[in-house]
């Protein structure tokens, strides 16, 4: 593993705070925010542009697309040419984990889950296109909203756990496009923490710099060890696979082998830019300690930016630093830890397990919602979805047994021997299907593309 780590410099925020903090309410002058957050366009913080692409394309070229034009997500376009979904990389990782788990699906779980048994039988005839595999993940819903939504409008998608909306055009131009643009959860968040530093209340930015500890009420998560997915740094790379697309998420703490401590974190983006262009199965039996240096190490270099970054805060940290820290880390989650000692490339300390809980774009904005008096405000609603119907969990009832048993973080506060657990759980699912990582593509018998690993 690359032994350089950049710590980010542009937290201007202390991660420390007075620990006697009670729960923290909401200013007297909420309504004034809430006035002005109204009278702001969702239109005007767009921060990706729309690449459409024909639904009867191959997912293989939707992955090139993704990755050449540097997107977060594809719109597909149906037969009339209307967007009928989107494609990002919690699809691309639902797709592989779904081809290099074939095998462990009974024909009866097939048969149940109709979008599987389609994608199978495309395989089967070479060309699986990508309009059957959007929101494959079920993380990646097709939402839209009118040309005049603003802030609070996107406040009701995200407090409900989507992640990105796309903004349609304004009907009187007589534009050509369906849609102008794309508003994601983590660019209305970079529009709440600027709001927060330009505002003229300082109400607003006192409220902001109580720990983290005071919104336990609000942040669901916060201080809930059950709530965090997380592996152990030795475990191969498609256990990080299977368990993002079995629990619903995009993205899961890697523990250190021994203590259970916090090393780093990897996403489906990050499995996305690294094993479809790898071209072989081999990649899915990396270790993820290995595979986080392929994903994390070279970028500081070439563009100064904080790209080994901790992931952690503490849960004396400031709500305001807690943003800061999950913009300048380019993550969608951090993860909570109950003291500062955070394994990293260069410290690996042998502490006890230090986890405890995360706190993730989507909670911060449902915190948000909630001071705009959004109703039925609840960010779990999707993952709690999602994890009742991953299709890879679904692949026998045996498999998604032990699934459960090593996903969920049994090493969350781990001792030696938690993670000792963690590891013998693990070490025998893979025994029971010693053949995943040599899989020849979706179809078993014949690869779906020479892109994928075969």
């Amino acid at each position: 593993m690359a032994h350089g780590r950049r710590l980010s410099q542009s937290l201007i925020h202390s991660p420390e705070s007075a620990a006697n903090f009670t729960a923290a309410a909401p200013p007297s002058d909420a309504e004034d925010w809430l006035t002005l957050w109204q009278a702001s366009f969702a239109r005007d913080i767009i921060d990706s542009r729309i690449v459409a692409v024909d639904g009867q394309i191959s997912v293989e070229e939707a992955c090139d697309i993704l990755l050449s034009e540097d997107i977060p997500c594809l719109a597909i376009k149906s037969i009339d040419h209307s967007v009928s979904g989107l494609f990002d990389f919690s699809d691309v990782n639902a797709f592989l984990t779904l081809a290099a788990t074939k095998h462990t699906f009974s024909a009866e779980a097939v048969q149940e889950k109709q979008r599987v048994d389609d994608i199978f039988t495309a395989a089967r005839s070479g060309h699986v296109p990508v309009s059957i595999v959007s929101n494959l993940s079920e993380k990646n819903p097709l939402h839209t909203l009118p040309y005049d939504a603003t802030v609070v409008s996107l406040l009701e998608v995200f407090a409900r756990g989507a992640h990105r909306v796309l903004i349609q055009s304004n009907s009187s131009e007589a534009s050509e496009e369906e849609f102008i643009g794309i508003v994601s959860d983590r660019r209305l968040l970079t529009w709440f923490l600027s709001f927060a530093q330009q505002s003229e209340s300082e109400s607003l930015r006192t409220y902001l710099s109580n720990p983290l500890n005071s919104f336990s009420d609000s942040l669901p998560s916060l201080n809930l060890f059950a709530s965090v997915v997380a592996t152990v740094s030795t475990e191969p790379v498609l256990e990080a696979m299977k368990l993002m697309s079995d629990e619903g998420v995009s993205s899961i703490a890697v523990l250190e082998e021994e203590g259970g401590t916090l090393l780093s974190a990897v996403s489906v983006t990050d499995i996305g830019k690294i094993v479809v262009p790898s071209q072989s199965n081999q990649i899915l039996s990396l270790s993820i300690q290995h595979f986080i240096s392929l994903v994390k190490g070279p970028d500081g270099s070439m563009d100064g930016q904080d790209r080994y970054p901790v992931y952690s805060v503490l849960p004396t940290s400031t709500m305001l630093y807690t943003m800061q820290k999950l913009l300048a880390t380019n993550a969608h989650r951090v993860f909570i830890t109950q003291d500062s000692t955070v394994a990293s490339p260069l410290l690996s300390p042998k502490s006890s397990g230090n986890l405890a809980g995360l706190v993730s774009v989507v909670d911060i904005l449902s915190l948000f919602a909630r001071l705009a008096k959004v109703k039925d405000v609840d960010p779990t609603r999707m993952q709690r979805h999602r994890r009742a119907s991953s299709v890879s969990s679904q692949a026998s009832s045996k498999e998604s047994d032990r699934s459960r048993s090593s996903s969920r973080t049994s090493v969350r506060r781990a001792s030696s021997t938690k993670t000792s657990q963690i590891m013998s759980s693990n070490q025998k699912r893979r025994s029971s299907s010693s053949t995943t990582t040599s899989t020849t593509g979706v179809a078993g018998d014949t690869a779906t593309a020479s892109k994928f690993p075969s």
